[in-house]
């Protein structure tokens, strides 16, 4: 999608009410791994937030050592939590409402499809009722070292407890969308898009846009002069995406 249209979106969804999700899990692995806490924040600029939930979530199935270190939910707190079967339905109502939002929201969305999966409940939200704060935030904070839920906490300076607990990143979440969306009323579009200019995406974005395929995306690039980023750990390249749709149709 191009900046004009991007921003376009985002001006849509500034009156709208979002639910914030955030799960804890047990891994990263769809097709076995389970949920073991979920909050959602239910919130919109013109009323603020007007519903908070969050439960742990006994999975069933044992909680790797990395995981516990990781959240600091360790087996004993889930000895006497709710199962699956009676946390999730009191839950559907709600995020079945408002635009699903979350940091990374593409994971949390899979998972809680997953989760109700196996409840034979169906869950579907389309894309257009779905908002990455991850995505949002590499359009206007393009130039920031990392843009992970603890480092945008800290840069901030939001007022949260701790990190990597289902309720207190939904929140930091909320607050990091509110702040985003503010950004977006008060500053001139010219701005904006000067600033979704400034995003780095990758080779499959970039190829998107010039409607041909990634080998050819990079000989086209490199033949106008437009450097991309290494990025070391990966080997993934990355462009500027205001110099990609400079040359775009």
């Amino acid at each position: 999608m191009r900046s004009q249209a991007l921003l376009d979106f985002y001006y849509d969804l500034t009156d709208e009410t979002f639910v914030v999700i955030d799960l804890e899990t047990t891994g990263g692995n769809f097709a076995f791994d389970r949920a073991i806490e979920v909050a959602v924040v239910r919130a919109s600029l013109r009323e603020g937030i007007t519903l908070q939930l969050s439960d742990l979530i006994d999975p069933g199935i044992s909680i790797p050592p990395r995981i516990q270190q990781f959240t600091g939910i360790r087996p004993a707190m889930l000895a006497q939590a709710p199962t699956p079967r009676s946390v999730w339905p009191e839950y559907v109502s709600v995020l079945q409402s408002g635009i699903l939002t979350g940091h990374n929201v593409s994971f949390d969305y899979t998972f809680v499809r997953r989760e109700l999966a196996r409840l034979g409940i169906a869950f579907v939200r389309p894309a257009q009722e779905q908002l990455c704060t991850v995505q949002l935030s590499r359009l206007l904070l393009a130039d920031l070292p990392s843009r992970s839920l603890p480092n945008l906490v800290r840069h901030f300076n939001f007022p949260i407890a701790r990190s990597h607990r289902a309720a207190d990143d939904a929140l930091a979440c909320w607050l990091l969308l509110k702040t985003l969306l503010a950004m977006l009323r008060r500053e001139p579009p010219a701005d904006l898009l000067a600033k979704f200019a400034q995003q780095w995406i990758d080779v499959e974005e970039a190829s998107i846009m010039l409607a041909c395929p990634p080998t050819e995306t990079v000989e086209r690039l490199a033949a106008a002069g437009i450097e991309p980023r290494l990025v070391k750990r990966s080997g993934r390249l990355l462009y500027r995406r205001g110099t990609v749709e400079a040359i775009a149709p």
